[in-house]
Order: structure tokens, then sequence, then C-alpha cells
């Protein structure tokens, strides 16, 4: 198994795992990216989003896409995991333990606190996935969200 960060080429097959993913967590109509958005995002003159990708035998089976976060109390930056997928066919050969490990090892060699990340409560796998990586649930707090309409309506406030 093979990490490296994405390229634009493999901006087509991002978004196919995104679809792919957004079936998965029974959102199938969910995704709204482009594939120009996505390039610009990964890609364009000031990047926000970063992305790896992970290879067997020379294809393209995983993806990681992250963006950097910050802890006040820590003083310092860490990474927040939007999304990891992995290909049906390659689950259980490593490949998302290898673009965790990808992430971590940023993490520790830029000093950052953290490696973050969000999994739906009914997706006992891969909770049971990220325990045995060591990560530890954040029981206490839930997540937020404003957006739509509700969003809109705060900004005009």
């Amino acid at each position: 198994m093979l990490v490296r960060p994405a390229i634009p080429t493999d901006v087509p097959t991002l978004l196919r795992f995104i679809v792919e993913l957004a079936e998965f967590e029974r959102e199938p109509d969910a995704v709204r990216a482009s594939e120009e958005q996505l390039r610009e995002a990964l890609f364009g003159s000031d990047p926000h989003v970063f992305a790896h990708v992970a290879l067997f035998d020379e294809q393209v089976v995983g993806m990681a896409v992250w963006f950097l976060n910050f802890s006040t109390w820590e003083g310092t930056h860490g990474i927040y995991l939007e999304d990891l997928y992995v290909t049906p066919a390659a689950r259980g050969r490593g490949a998302g333990r290898a673009l965790l490990t990808a992430l971590a090892g940023i993490c520790v060699d830029r000093g950052y606190a953290r490696l973050e990340l969000s999994v739906l409560d009914w997706n006992l796998s891969a909770i049971g996935f990220y325990r045995s990586l060591g990560a530890a649930a954040m029981d206490e707090w839930t997540v937020q969200r404003l957006a739509g309409s509700a969003l809109v309506a705060l900004a005009r406030e």
C-alpha cells in the first residue's frame, strides 16, 4: 500500500469516492461539488483543503480529505479529517490505516496537537477501526451546524 498526496489528475477519482461515500452514508443526493470546485479547492492558488490517496497495485483505492483546524487550548494546529474512504474491494488491506498513518505523521512532523474526525454513530465498523488505532470518543461534545436557510438568515441579521 502506497500513500501519496493527491495530484490534479486524481480529482475525478476523488469526486467519485465522495459520491460513493455519500451513498454509503445514506445521503446519495447530497453531493453538489463539481470537479472544477474540487480542483480549485485542492490545487488553486491558496488551497485550504488537502487530500492524500492510497494506491494498491498502482490503482487509487482510497482517499483522505483534510484541512487544518486550530486548538486554542493547545496553541497549535491540528488536522481535521473530513472524509476517509476506501473502496469496498480494497477494504481490509490496510489502506485506511496507511492514510491515517500518513496524516498522523504530518501532525507529528509539524508539531500539530491532534488528528480529529467525525464518524456516524451507526457506523460501528468504522468506530471500532478508529478505536483500534487509539482514537477516543468525544462523547460530551455534540456537533452543531448552521447551513442553508438558517445560515443565510443569521448572516442577514
